[in-house]
């Protein structure tokens, strides 16, 4: 177990294996992501590449890794990170591994604060704050109606499951209000689509997570670790449990809701990401940064499956994703069946 002393008297324990699997994967990450900019109808090398960004390329492919490429790419690094950090916050305060975004109907309510954009007329800047708003209420309704003397992981799955069929329902009837063009705008952003993403789709979500990250990692990483154990224990700790839970939830509903607004509801990354971590790093507790890296790297990956394996015909990444994260789920009931736990 390594120690990183922080100003303050606060410290971060890494596990040896952690650290290697959270390097491993951002790695890994970026460098799918230099493939990806270098792959296309003007083909570059990895190299060229990187001489690029760093300022030293020709006009024609600073404007084609600058202004095309790259602000794909990094919305893709950034939507996977954020949805596998707010996946590992649902599962660790919940203690169930299937709570995610998708399943508890946070992205639900994301795609009808969108949707409700799209019936109106608005455009794409009102449809990503539709996302925001809906997310955000969405989460709110949830934790109220989980409220009971506490919020219990269990009460809060169930509930969450019960909205996610709600809105699901009010999604479709949305759908069936809108125009003919607007309604094929939205199936598509709701498959979850990065095509056309820009830096405008990019830096807000990069601005979020420069605040929210750090409040989860360095300020409740510690409470969340002990939360895991149990309430009273982490209460007889000196953690604040409901408070530190309801931070926690808020920076994971934010994260949902800002990574749907960039890049649609991207199924399953929330789900899969996390559980893929904590099985490469075989160690205890949430592993969040191991989850961010990895879920940016399968997001990233996706992206470059989707647009490059189906004989010229790009894909929305959601597609992918949701496949592969159907098969995962499938397979994870069938193991925590046979555990006995469901």
């Amino acid at each position: 177990m390594s120690v990183v002393r922080l100003p303050g008297d606060r410290s971060v324990r890494f596990h040896p294996r952690t650290l290697a699997v959270g390097t491993g994967c951002a790695l890994l990450a970026l460098a799918v992501g230099v493939l990806t900019i270098g792959d296309g109808d003007y083909p570059m090398s990895p190299a060229e590449v990187l001489r690029t960004i760093a300022g030293g390329g020709t006009a024609a492919q600073d404007f084609i890794v600058n202004e095309l490429r790259l602000p794909r790419v990094v919305t893709a690094l950034l939507v996977g990170a954020a949805l596998a950090l707010a996946g590992a916050l649902f599962q660790s305060l919940v203690r169930n591994p299937l709570g995610s975004p998708d399943i508890l109907g946070f992205t639900q309510g994301a795609a009808t604060g969108a949707l409700v954009v799209v019936v109106a007329g608005g455009g794409s800047l009102a449809l990503a704050g539709g996302a925001v708003l809906g997310g955000t209420v969405t989460g709110l309704a949830i934790y109220a109606l989980a409220w009971r003397n506490g919020v219990h992981g269990q009460r809060l799955v169930l509930i969450g499951i019960g909205t996610a069929a709600i809105l699901t329902g009010v999604n479709g009837y949305l759908l069936t209000r809108a125009q003919l063009m607007e309604a094929a705008r939205a199936v598509l952003w709701l498959t979850g689509s990065l095509d056309g993403r820009g830096w405008d789709d990019a830096l807000p979500l990069l601005a979020a997570m420069a605040v929210l990250v750090p409040v989860v990692l360095l300020g409740c990483g510690r409470a969340l670790h002990m939360i895991e154990m149990g309430d009273d224990l982490a209460s007889g700790l000196g953690v604040r449990v409901e408070r530190v839970r309801l931070t926690l939830l808020a920076a994971a509903v934010l994260l949902a809701s800002l990574a749907a607004a960039a890049a649609g509801p991207v199924a399953f990354v929330a789900l899969t990401a996390p559980q893929v971590a904590r099985r490469l790093t075989e160690a205890p507790g949430p592993n969040l940064l191991a989850s961010m890296c990895t879920g940016a790297g399968l997001l990233v990956a996706a992206d470059w499956a989707a647009q490059r394996l189906f004989g010229g015909h790009q894909l929305p990444v959601g597609v992918i994703t949701g496949v592969l994260g159907g098969g995962y789920l499938v397979w994870l009931l069938a193991v925590e069946r046979r555990a006995g736990r469901i």
